[in-house]
């Protein structure tokens, strides 16, 4: 199976789309979406209404703390920028998009793989996962092969071998990479809506579930009508110049 892991999506309507397209050209035969499926973008509820579709062709989805964030009322842990933008996203959401957000896991397995949003050590505590020391604590928290996790905004590779070194792999975009079965893997694909990274070209994976091969992905899409949007919907200014910068 060709499975299209996609994280971060932050009701960013241009980017999913490109995103989506980008995978089904490539025959991608499942996809897998690891939460913060709103915030910081214009069209939360159109995006929830396209995963709701892919749901309902059998697509894997997760929470992330902003999907939770609009289910909360105190959001103390999250900065003033976003909390804003929850807000907002509440507002602009129906029931029907609101009870969908309100069922999501924090994690699911499939075969050798755990996916998740922020970490396998604590998924509900949302921890950046940012370093080796973090990788190794979320691979050694799970019995799986493969993880896969968000949260991050940038792509990154890291693998630990049976001593539990761990070690950093910077992925190339359209560039396989084989999952050894002799090392332990944590894959982070990116945002699809908001790269961090400094290319604000969004972000994705294919994973072959036989092979074992994992391809990174950047994909070019419409930001400045993207970061418009923001604007017109009178949220942060930041947010939208974060679009075109991808920083």
């Amino acid at each position: 199976m060709l499975l299209a892991v996609l994280t971060d999506l932050h009701a960013n309507r241009e980017a999913v789309e490109a995103c989506l397209a980008h995978a089904k050209e490539r025959a991608a035969d499942q996809y897998a979406f690891l939460g913060d499926l709103v915030g910081y973008g214009a069209d939360p509820g159109w995006v929830i209404d396209t995963i709701m579709a892919y749901v309902n062709r059998g697509a894997y989805v997760l929470m992330g703390n902003h999907d939770l964030g609009v289910l909360q009322d105190d959001r103390k842990d999250m900065n003033p920028t976003a909390r804003f933008v929850v807000e907002w996203t509440r507002q602009n959401l129906n029931e029907v998009q609101t009870n969908f957000i309100r069922e999501l896991p924090m994690q699911f397995e499939l075969d050798q793989c755990l996916f998740v949003h922020a970490n396998a050590w604590a998924p509900e505590r949302w921890e950046y996962v940012d370093g080796a020391m973090e990788a190794a604590r979320s691979m050694r928290a799970t019995n799986a092969q493969i993880t896969f996790c968000g949260h991050v905004h940038t792509p990154s590779l890291y693998h630990m071998n049976h001593a539990g070194k761990v070690a950093t792999f910077t992925p190339s975009p359209d560039v396989s990479v084989p999952l050894s079965k002799l090392r332990r893997w944590l894959a982070q694909p990116g945002s699809v809506g908001q790269p961090r990274d400094g290319n604000p070209a969004a972000c994705y994976a294919l994973f072959d579930t036989q092979q074992l091969e994992l391809t990174f992905f950047r994909v070019p899409y419409d930001t400045e009508t993207a970061s418009q949007k923001v604007l017109a919907a009178g949220l942060p200014a930041s947010l939208a110049h974060r679009l075109i910068h991808g920083a």
